[in-house]
């Protein structure tokens, strides 16, 4: 089972039924795929849903994450500031150091950094991709 931290503009892909990216979600919700997040993550996730979508369907959508199959959830003990042209991106960074995720996904190009990185390495990859993976 693959582990990962999920950026809030993939999370906002799978969701619709009509997205190709769909099948994502449906991973998640049977437990096929563990999802690491911490408050801030979860925090952000609500925000942009309820911006996007609305607030009351935003609390349904944390509330199902929160009761995931596999959902690890985490409390960053190590800030490690990489992304400097997006500090905002380091909450997916320092959740997936410290949930151990195998893949960061994301369609953020800021993320990209990531990959010239010696130590800690992170493997970065961007939804298509991942669905590739499945």
């Amino acid at each position: 089972m693959r582990t990962i931290v999920l950026d809030t503009n993939c999370l906002l892909a799978i969701l619709p039924s009509i997205s190709p990216y769909h099948r994502v979600w449906e991973e998640l919700l049977c437990g096929r795929v563990c999802l690491c997040v911490s408050n801030d993550i979860l925090d952000e996730y609500e925000e942009i849903l309820e911006r996007k979508i609305n607030p009351e369907i935003a609390k349904n959508i944390i509330r199902v994450i929160l009761n995931l199959p596999c959902v690890k959830k985490v409390i960053p003990t190590y800030y490690l500031h990489l992304i400097e042209a997006d500090p905002d991106d380091n909450k997916f960074v320092d959740c997936a150091f410290c949930g151990e995720a195998e893949l960061i996904v994301t369609n953020d190009a800021h993320f990209e950094v990531l990959n010239n990185i010696r130590f800690p390495r992170f493997k970065i990859v961007k939804l298509q991709e991942f669905m590739h993976m499945l």
